[in-house]
C-alpha cells in the first residue's frame, strides 16, 4: 500500500514521495501509515466492493465493524458477509492491492469464535483485529491476548497478526478511577508492544458516560470531559520515548450544511491556490470542522483518524502529507547532534535541537508514510487533486 498512488502527476506534489508500505514495514511507519482509518458497518451487502472500491480511492486501512455498527439480531449475517468478503479478497488479492484492513469484535469469546470458524487462509487477509471496550473489565484485555497469541502461534514475523485496542470505557472517562485504570493498561501494554499496532479512543462511548455527543461545529478539544481523558492517554500511553501511536478519535459527521458559528476555515490558502471554489465546497459541507480537529490532534500528540465516510479519508490524508517547512526543520533538527539552537531555514522560527528532537523523528516517520510536499505546494494542493 502507498499513499497517493491513484494521483496522476505526483512529481508535481511531492518532493519526497510517500514510501510503500507492506506487511514486513518497521510497525512504526505501519502505525503512522494507517491515516484515516475508515469504518465500514459489516451488515453491509458487498464488503468485496466496499474494500476495493475504496482502496482504489486512497483508503489505506479499512475496518469491517461487527460491534456497535450491527444491530444484535444481525450479527449472524454480518459475520457471513465478512467471511464471504475474506474468502474472495484471499483468492484474488496480494499485499499490494489490500489496505491494511482489520476486523472489529464485540468481545475476546467473539474473536475466538470468528477466528475459529474463518481459519489461518482467511485470516492471512487481516493486518489484525480492533479490540472495543479493552479495559472494561480487569481480564479482558490479557483474555484478548490470549486468543491473539494461539492466532499467532506458527505464523512467519511478516504475517503476525496485530491489534488495536480501543479505550473506551467509564473507568477512563471517570476521574476518580482513570489514573489507576490507565497504568495497569500501560503495564499490560507495554508488555505486548510487538502485538499493539496502535491504540484507538471511542469518543462516542466515552461521551456516552454523560449523555454527550459533539456537535460538528464543535472539535472534541471544545468538550473538556472529552479532552481530559484524550491528554491523560496521551500523557500515560502516548509518549514520544516509549509510548505507542494514538489514533485521533472519530469524526462521526456526514456532509452538512448546516452552520452555527463563523468558520476559522482561513481563504488565503484557497486563494494561493487559486481555488476559493475547494474552500466554499468543504464550507458547504461542514468539513471545516473536521479540517480544526485533524489540526487539533496532532497538536495534542496524536496520530491518525478514525472516520466513518469515504470523504473523510482524503481531507485526513491530505493534512498527513509533511510541508517542506516541516521537514526542513526536523531534518535540521537531527542532523545537530550536538544540541544547541538555529533559526529555521524558513526564518521564521527556532529550532531548539534537543527539545526538538523527538518531534523531528515523529516528523520524519509521517514523511515517509505521506511523503513531503514540494515547497509551493500545500494541502490544498493535494486535497484538490485526491477529492473525488
Amino acid at each position: 500500500m502507498r499513499h497517493f498512488a491513484h494521483l496522476d502527476g505526483q512529481d508535481q506534489l511531492f518532493l519526497h514521495p510517500p514510501e510503500d508500505v507492506r506487511r514486513d514495514s518497521d510497525q512504526g511507519l505501519r502505525a503512522v501509515a494507517l491515516g484515516a482509518t475508515l469504518y465500514t458497518p459489516a451488515i453491509r451487502p458487498d464488503l468485496v466492493h466496499d474494500v476495493r472500491r475504496q482502496t482504489a480511492l486512497g483508503a489505506g486501512s479499512i475496518v469491517l465493524c461487527l460491534e456497535d455498527s450491527v444491530a444484535d439480531a444481525d450479527l449472524p449475517v454480518a459475520e457471513t458477509h465478512v467471511e464471504d468478503a475474506l474468502r474472495a479478497l484471499q483468492e484474488d488479492a496480494d499485499d499490494a492491492t489490500l489496505p491494511q484492513l482489520f476486523l472489529r469484535v464485540r468481545d475476546p469469546g467473539h474473536l475466538r469464535r470468528l477466528t475459529d470458524r474463518f481459519g489461518d487462509r482467511l485470516l492471512d487477509v487481516l493486518t489484525g483485529f480492533v479490540l472495543p471496550k479493552f479495559e472494561d473489565s480487569p481480564d479482558s484485555g490479557s483474555r484478548y491476548f490470549d486468543v491473539l497469541d494461539d492466532l499467532n502461534a506458527g505464523r512467519p514475523e511478516h504475517r503476525r497478526l496485530l491489534v488495536m485496542p480501543i479505550l473506551e470505557s467509564p473507568s477512563i472517562m471517570h476521574r476518580e478511577t482513570r489514573t489507576e485504570a490507565l497504568a495497569a493498561l500501560r503495564d499490560l501494554l507495554l508488555a505486548r508492544r510487538r502485538d499493539v499496532l496502535a491504540l484507538r479512543i471511542g469518543a462516542t462511548d466515552l461521551s456516552s458516560v454523560f449523555g454527550l455527543r459533539r456537535p460538528s461545529h464543535l472539535t472534541a478539544y471544545e468538550v473538556q470531559v472529552l479532552a481530559s481523558v484524550i491528554g491523560d492517554v496521551v500523557n500515560v500511553l502516548g509518549r514520544a520515548r516509549d509510548g505507542f501511536v494514538v489514533s485521533g478519535p472519530v469524526w462521526e459527521h456526514y456532509p452538512d450544511s448546516d452552520r452555527v458559528f463563523r468558520t476559522q476555515l482561513r481563504a488565503t490558502p484557497f486563494e494561493v491556490a487559486g481555488d476559493l471554489a475547494l474552500r466554499r465546497q468543504l464550507l458547504l459541507e461542514g468539513f471545516d470542522g473536521l479540517l480544526r480537529e485533524v489540526t487539533l490532534d496532532r497538536a495534542n500528540g496524536l496520530t491518525g483518524k478514525t472516520v466513518i465516510h469515504p470523504r473523510h479519508v482524503p481531507l485526513v490524508h491530505a493534512m498527513s502529507v509533511v510541508s517542506d517547512e516541516e521537514f526542513s526543520d526536523a531534518t535540521d533538527v537531527l542532523a545537530n547532534v550536538d544540541g544547541g539552537v538555529a533559526a529555521s531555514r524558513y526564518g521564521n522560527k527556532m529550532n531548539e535541537m534537543k527539545p526538538h528532537h523527538d518531534w523531528a523523528e515523529r516528523t520524519v516517520l509521517r514523511a515517509r508514510a505521506f511523503g513531503v510536499a514540494n515547497p509551493d505546494v500545500t494541502f490544498v494542493d493535494v486535497l484538490e487533486r485526491s477529492l473525488p
